[in-house]
Parts: structure tokens; sequence; C-alpha cells
């Protein structure tokens, strides 16, 4: 029986005045008293397609497709905050993406319809680009959140370069998750 793992592909963040700036924020998200579960700073990353678990024999096929769509590097600015599925219902808040976003959909929607024919199925929430900073456990103090967020909607964290696609493992421990590079693909 073939080992599974849970993965996903990512562009991480390589830039340590970007983490930190991440890092500050987060820390003023947990000063509004919400209940929050933050996303450790080095773990933080544009996440391009979370696979689920897969086989690991799959991973040089999903590498062969990642070669196949990204090409060239470039920059992402990040900049603000916001939450989904929206401020008063805040599930989860994330860094906002400006410069980049469209490179990145672009690799999204070439990437999607070849994982689809490798057998995975097709994204059903689509692809919003962002980063994932922290997850709202509950609705304590959300109006305190919601204010801390709306006042950051400019925030400006840096500009990181998106020069290296990752499949990325995963595992889940009660300390939080731990990401492994499994493959990569350099633009260039």
């Amino acid at each position: 029986m073939s080992e599974t793992i849970r993965s996903f592909i990512a562009f991480d963040i390589e830039n340590e005045i970007v983490v930190r700036r991440l890092s500050e924020v987060q820390n003023m998200l947990v000063s509004t008293g919400a209940n929050l579960k933050l996303v450790k700073p080095q773990n933080i990353h544009v996440t391009m397609r979370f696979l689920g678990n897969i086989a690991l024999h799959t991973a040089d096929s999903i590498h062969e497709e990642m070669k196949q769509v990204f090409v060239t590097p470039f920059d992402i600015e990040l900049r603000g905050l916001g939450a989904f599925p929206s401020l008063r219902y805040a599930r989860v808040v994330w860094a906002g993406i400006r410069k980049g976003s469209d490179e990145l959909v672009n690799i999204f929607d070439q990437l999607e319809p070849r994982l689809r024919r490798l057998g995975f199925k097709r994204d059903s929430k689509g692809f919003s680009p962002h980063l994932t900073i922290a997850r709202v456990r509950t609705g304590r103090h959300k109006a305190e959140l919601a204010k801390c967020v709306e006042e950051l909607i400019d925030y400006e964290f840096g500009v990181i370069r998106a020069a290296c696609l990752k499949l990325k493992k995963s595992v889940l421990t009660p300390r939080g998750p731990i990401y492994t590079t499994l493959r990569e693909v350099h633009g260039g």
C-alpha cells in the first residue's frame, strides 16, 4: 500500500522583513482579545492549490505539471488585511496581495486543468490570492477584531519575489503543522 501525505502547492515568504511585519500584525490582532489561532510566521505562504492527501509516488507527476506552468519569477506586493467569508463573520484573517495577483491567477488557471488530468477534483473554492495569517476560533471580541482589520486595510507588508513554486508536505501536530518541501520549480 502506498504512503499518503497531506500536501499543497505554494510560494513561501522568503523575505525576513515581510515575515517580521506579518508577525507584528498578528500581535496587533491578538491584542484585540479575539480567540485566534495564528499561523506561525515561518509557515505563512501563498497557497496556489491545496491537494489534500496524495500518494507519495504522485509527487513526481505533480512536479512535472508544475514545471509546465511556472516559468518567470515575479514580484508580489503584500498589502492590507481582510477576512473570509466577511469582516462581520470572520473565520480567516488574511493579508492581501496587490501587485502579482494577476500572475498568481494565471498560474492557478494553468495548473488547475493539469491537476484534474492527474485525478484531482476541481477546486470548489476557486482561487483568491491571499496569505492566511490567523483563523478565528470563536466570536469573542469580534467587533474589536473587525475594527483592527479595518484599521490595517492598507498596511504595507512589503514585496516578496515569487521565484520558486513548491510542492509541500503538511504534517499536522498538536503544536501546529510542520511543512516540508518535496519538490520545487525555480523560475528563470
